[in-house]
């Protein structure tokens, strides 16, 4: 089928710089729950700024309560606190600290500082933690990472969780903190996997869950979720890195598969914590966006 460019230029609307460009795109999302807005280049100034521009306009317009990134979880997690008003960060600079992995710029830019203090001003008028805006990431890249802070979380509400934990991670030690090493060697019979090890943590954690999360009065709230999507990470980011050298296709439809349930997981957490359903803006690359297994 072919288009006229008469009939194509009927579909466009032209970006002239006022505030209301963005009002036909804002009429056609309606009463969504989520928006997925894409990026064809990682780090282009010109997606990153129209896209928290309308991302602006989502939260304060159509009241949506959540950003999730293509970011690693325990990353954007320091960003969710600085914007919730409960960390020690005194500024947006330093809330983008923990984006040290390749490629830093991604999102240690200016367009994300501005956004990221945007929206911690915007919560600064908000009464009430469960109502404010939060920041997440998706991705799975933090293995090791993850596991300090599932660690660091357990030697806070249960030391002798945080003991097994240990014992269970050590299985990763011998490959210093090179994650291809491990799934090369795990992938090639070279050692053993570590599958058995993360996934008895992670049905370990969810036991305790309630019982960790009615504990949050006593650390900042939300920190029992934060740790054990930790673990659920972890125990994706083992078969996602063995997966690597048996076929680019199943590792990249893990990640994306990894991505999803960590998007509606954050939705169905949110849902609880706010009383009301969850409204979240998903930015990510094209690539991962609609349809995306290889």
């Amino acid at each position: 089928m072919s288009f006229s460019m008469k009939e194509i230029r009927r579909t466009l609307s032209q970006l002239t710089g006022a505030s209301s460009d963005f009002d036909p795109l804002l009429n056609l999302i309606g009463n969504a729950h989520f928006v997925l807005i894409g990026e064809a280049s990682h780090g282009t100034h010109e997606f990153y700024a129209t896209r928290a521009e309308v991302t602006r306009r989502l939260i304060t317009e159509k009241g949506f309560n959540a950003v999730a990134v293509e970011a690693d979880w325990p990353d954007a997690y320091r960003i969710n606190r600085f914007v919730r008003g409960i960390s020690d960060d005194a500024e947006s600079i330093d809330a983008l600290g923990d984006f040290k992995r390749f490629p830093t710029w991604m999102w240690r830019n200016a367009d994300v500082l501005g956004f990221v203090g945007w929206l911690r001003e915007y919560n600064d008028r908000i009464s009430g933690d469960d109502q404010k805006v939060g920041f997440y990431g998706l991705d799975l890249y933090s293995l090791y990472t993850s596991i300090e802070k599932v660690i660091g979380y357990l030697d806070k509400v249960d030391p002798e969780a945080a003991k097994r934990a240990r014992y269970r991670y050590a299985c990763f030690e011998h490959y210093g903190e090179d994650t291809q090493a491990y799934g090369y060697s795990a992938t090639f019979g070279l050692t053993e996997t570590c599958e058995k090890e993360v996934i008895s943590q992670l049905i370990d954690f969810r036991r305790k869950a309630a019982e960790y999360a009615s504990r949050d009065g006593h650390i900042p709230p939300g920190e029992a979720f934060f740790a054990e999507q930790n673990a659920r990470l972890i125990a994706n980011a083992e078969r996602y890195y063995r997966s690597m050298f048996s076929g680019r296709v199943s590792s990249w439809n893990l990640r994306d598969q990894h991505m999803t349930e960590t998007l509606f997981t954050l939705a169905d957490h949110l849902r609880r914590r706010a009383r009301r359903d969850a409204k979240v803006v998903v930015w990510e690359h094209n690539s991962h966006l609609g349809d995306a297994r290889a």
